[in-house]
C-alpha cells in the first residue's frame, strides 16, 4: 500500500539529533500513513540504531562525504507517495504537521513551504547562529505566492520531483530547483502556519566553520563557469560582504521584533559569523568550492 506522505531526511549530524527528529515523526504516524526515508552518511552504527528503534523507517547508506543535496536526491528517487516532504535531521515536527502538509497539496502548488522556528534557545551561541542563518524566516512571513522557500520544511508533488530529476542530480541546493520551477511557471506557496522546530547546538568554531563552508560552496558553484577576471572581481567585492551582511541581519531582526537586548547580546557573535560568511565567498570565488559542500552539515 502506497503511503500518503513521504518524508526525506538527510542524516549528517549524528544520532543525538536524528533520534529526536524520528521520535516527533513517530507521533505523526497515528494520523497519517508516513513513509520516512533516511539517507545516512554518518555510519553503520547509526543506521543500525535506527533500524532497531524505528523499524518503520527506511534507511539507506550513503558514502562519507556525500553532499546534502545528493542525499536528498537519492531519497527522492526512492519516495513512493504522491506528496514528498523534506526536513533535516535536527528538525522537530509538531503535532498535526504531516496532515497540514498533505492538506497544503490541495492548492495545486508545485511546492509548499512553511516556517522554521528556533528550538535551541538555552544558549546565546545557538540563538545567535539561528538569527544569522534564519533571520529572513522570522515572523511575520508572507503568505501565498513567493519566490523562495525554506529547504527544510517543504513539500512537493512527486510528479514535480520526477520532472526535475536532472536538476536535482546537479548536486545544488533547493534554490536551484525552485528557480527552475519558477522559470517554467510553477508556483511556490508559502504557508507560515505550517511550522517546524530547528534544534541544533553549536560551538563557536563549529558554526564559523559551517558558515565558511556553506558560503564557499555557494560562491564556488555560482562562479564555476565564469572567466577568471569575473571571478576575481566577485571575490574583491565579497571582501565588503561582512559589513553588508551584518547590517542586513541586524536590520531584519530589529524590524521583525526581536528584543533589543537580545540583538545587543547577539551582535558580537553575529559580527564574527558574517566575517566567516564573507570569507567563504571570497575563497569560493577565487579558489572554487573544493570539498566544502561535502562537509556542510
Amino acid at each position: 500500500m502506497t503511503a500518503s506522505l513521504s518524508v526525506v531526511i538527510p542524516s549528517v549530524n549524528g544520532w543525538g539529533d536524528l533520534a529526536g527528529c524520528l521520535e516527533a515523526l513517530a507521533a505523526e504516524r497515528t494520523e497519517v500513513d508516513l513513509e520516512v526515508l533516511v539517507v545516512d552518511r554518518v555510519g553503520e552504527d547509526l543506521r543500525a540504531a535506527v533500524r532497531e528503534r524505528f523499524p518503520w523507517v527506511r534507511v539507506f547508506e550513503a558514502a562519507e562525504g556525500t553532499t546534502i543535496p545528493d542525499l536528498r536526491a537519492s531519497a527522492f528517487a526512492q519516495a513512493s507517495a504522491d506528496a514528498v516532504a523534506v526536513i533535516e535531521d535536527h528538525i522537530l515536527v509538531p503535532a498535526g504537521w504531516a496532515q497540514m502538509m498533505l492538506d497544503a497539496q490541495t492548492s495545486g502548488a508545485a511546492a509548499v513551504g512553511g516556517a522554521v522556528e528556533n528550538r535551541a534557545t538555552e544558549r546565546l551561541i545557538d540563538r545567535a547562529a539561528f538569527l544569522c542563518e534564519y533571520s529572513h524566516l522570522l515572523p511575520p512571513l508572507p503568505e501565498g505566492h513567493v519566490t523562495s522557500l525554506a529547504g527544510n520544511n517543504v513539500v512537493y508533488r512527486r510528479e514535480v520531483i520526477e520532472r526535475y530529476r536532472d536538476v536535482l542530480g546537479q548536486g545544488r541546493w533547493e534554490n536551484h530547483l525552485h528557480d527552475a520551477m519558477r522559470s517554467d511557471g510553477l508556483q511556490l506557496i508559502s504557508r507560515p502556519d505550517i511550522r517546524v522546530g530547528h534544534k541544533k547546538h553549536y560551538t563557536m568554531r563549529e558554526y564559523m566553520s559551517q558558515r565558511f563552508l556553506y558560503s564557499r560552496s555557494y560562491a564556488g558553484g555560482r562562479t564555476a563557469t565564469w572567466p577568471a577576471w569575473r571571478r576575481f572581481g566577485y571575490g574583491l567585492a565579497a571582501l565588503g560582504l561582512p559589513a553588508l551582511l551584518f547590517g542586513r541581519v541586524v536590520s531584519t531582526i530589529w524590524r521583525k521584533g526581536v528584543s533589543r537586548w537580545e540583538i545587543l547580546r547577539a551582535s558580537p557573535l553575529l559580527a564574527v559569523f558574517v566575517v566567516s560568511w564573507g570569507l567563504g565567498e571570497v575563497v569560493g570565488s577565487w579558489a572554487g568550492q573544493g570539498n566544502a559542500l561535502s562537509r556542510v552539515c
